[in-house]
């Protein structure tokens, strides 16, 4: 522990003036109306998250079905595969709601002049943004342990046509163009998340959006900043509320590595990059190994020859 707190005794910090009460946070009249939009949605992703960590899968009929084919069989495994599958169709479709109210969140809170302010007098969205990313990193990590997902997928398109050309389908919901669709979302190890990256940077790409990318950055980089020092300073005694910071912190780093031309992790890094590293490495309340795997496997710029030896050998 000596070694790995003298790594970080020399940063130089970004400093942090800001307190986002994520216990007591109340929308005010300004953050109302798309507090509400947001809540409405958010109001069903616990339940998503339930269904995914009980998500079993169809082995057992599939590998019937693949061992002694025949229609019985075959049958057999379409029938178990079809109420599988729809539950997969509510993720997909979770995820397109989220991509949809997303960048409403990110235009409210990194729009105007200051993300600084705009967190310190919106701490309801802030709320809710830390609340997106928290969702997308606790399902991104649920996903990757659960190979059953991937497997019933791929079963239910590779016997799609089959079951058509042999009448056996029924009544199929998810046909050829919504089961591509699904299949490029089901196919990212962290689809949650890369549908936050993938979102952040189409927003930034229209020029109808009105907020620079420079702003969004600084906000992230604030995000983040701000629920680390949190943890650090013991802001809050609860320990899901810090694991809850945690994630946001994790997830706005992801961010900014997507869309900053220089990533998040160079030495000029609005970030407190270390900081965040050794919180994760020394948080005792819950298992961060989920979130250091995130900022080794889900960024682009971690082994930029930019990034400094001592962050590359944190992370390594």
């Amino acid at each position: 522990m000596g070694a790995l707190a003298s790594l970080f005794a020399g940063e130089k910090k970004n400093k942090v003036d800001i307190f986002l009460d994520f216990e007591k946070a109340e929308p005010g009249d300004s953050e109302k109306e798309l507090h509400g939009e947001v809540a409405k949605i958010l109001s069903k992703s616990e339940e998503v998250l339930d269904r995914l960590f009980n998500f079993k899968g169809c082995d057992e009929f599939i590998r019937k079905a693949i061992t002694t084919p025949g229609p019985d069989s075959e049958q057999a495994a379409w029938d178990a595969i079809l109420p599988a599958v729809s539950i997969l169709q509510e993720f997909y479709e979770f995820g397109t709601e989220i991509e949809k109210i997303y960048p409403k969140l990110i235009k409210s809170l990194f729009g105007g002049t200051s993300p600084n302010d705009n967190l310190k007098g919106q701490q309801a969205l802030a709320k809710q943004l830390a609340d997106v990313i928290d969702f997308a990193l606790r399902f991104d990590d649920a996903k990757m342990v659960n190979p059953a997902i991937q497997n019933d997928f791929s079963y239910y398109r590779r016997s799609l046509a089959k079951m058509k050309m042999t009448n056996r389908a029924g009544d199929i919901k998810i046909k050829d163009e919504l089961a591509n669709r699904m299949s490029l979302f089901f196919a990212y190890p962290t689809p949650m998340m890369k549908v936050l990256t993938d979102t952040t940077v189409e927003f930034l790409n229209n020029p109808s959006s009105g907020v620079p990318k420079d702003q969004v950055v600084k906000g992230f980089a604030l995000m983040a900043n701000v629920c680390t020092d949190m943890v650090e300073n013991h802001k809050f005694d609860n320990a899901k509320t810090n694991m809850f910071c945690l994630r946001a912190a994790t997830g706005s780093i992801v961010l900014v590595d997507h869309i900053d031309d220089l990533g998040a992790f160079h030495k000029k890094s609005e970030i407190n990059i270390r900081t965040t590293i050794t919180q994760l490495k020394t948080f005792t309340d819950a298992n961060t190994d989920g979130l250091l795997n995130a900022l080794r496997f889900t960024t682009k710029h971690l082994n930029d020859p930019d990034t400094p030896a001592n962050i590359k050998n944190l992370l390594a």
